[in-house]
């Protein structure tokens, strides 16, 4: 399975200031002041999954090491700075600057072509020397944001020396497959109900059409 490495000049990136110029116009920094990951409307993230994520943050920020994560599918998640799109390291820190007054922990940015990782200049939650060595599943298009930031985000907490335990791991994975048999039932019988409805309107639709038929047709139908 291909690996990317998290390499984000975040101590350095981190310390610098992201560009006073730039506008807070970007949907993820509006989300995340008050939710854990910022899943924006063009990204179709099966339940299952962001079950599975709500877990792993929760489960992070229990164990001491508290990150959010913004998946960017594509330049327009980034509102008023689509020139970011394809540098999450640059949108990590600019971000992290947004937020900085209302949220202490990291930001972990997810896009199709890498990671981006910043947190506070100086703290317990500046961002260490280990988790800039990370290797996390590589990020792409869709659903494998989540699938890479759920990758990422145990390897970073236990990088940072905040091990997330084994345990709500496990149950991260138990909330994902409840997700999944849940979806699964609904999908299924919504299938139904959809394939009989369907049926239903074909017959009645088959059955008005013949009562509208001249007659020389139906007996011809008929013969």
């Amino acid at each position: 399975m291909r690996l990317a490495v998290i390499s984000v000049i975040l101590a350095c990136a981190a310390l610098v200031a992201a560009p006073g110029a730039l506008a807070d116009g970007d949907p993820a920094s509006d989300v995340l002041v008050s939710l854990p990951y910022f899943d924006p409307i063009d990204l179709s993230i099966p339940a299952s999954t962001s079950a599975q994520l709500d877990a792993v943050l929760s489960a992070s920020a229990r164990a001491g090491f508290p990150i959010r994560v913004a998946m960017i599918a594509s330049s327009f998640d980034l509102g008023t700075i689509p020139s970011l799109w394809e540098k999450p390291r640059t949108y990590a820190p600019y971000l992290q600057a947004e937020l900085k007054d209302l949220y202490a922990g990291q930001i972990l940015v997810v896009m199709p072509d890498g990671f981006g990782l910043a947190g506070p200049a100086s703290g317990p939650h500046a961002v260490s020397r280990g988790e800039l060595s990370v290797k996390a599943l590589a990020p792409g298009s869709g659903a494998r944001l989540a699938d890479a930031a759920l990758s990422a985000v145990p390897l970073l907490a236990a990088a940072d020396g905040h091990p997330i335990p084994a345990s709500k791991l496990t149950a991260a994975e138990h909330s994902h497959a409840a997700a999944v048999r849940s979806t699964g039932k609904s999908l299924s019988t919504t299938a139904l109900l959809t394939l009989l409805l369907g049926t239903l309107l074909m017959v009645l639709s088959w059955r008005a059409s013949v009562a509208r038929r001249p007659l020389s047709l139906r007996r011809g139908a008929q013969a």
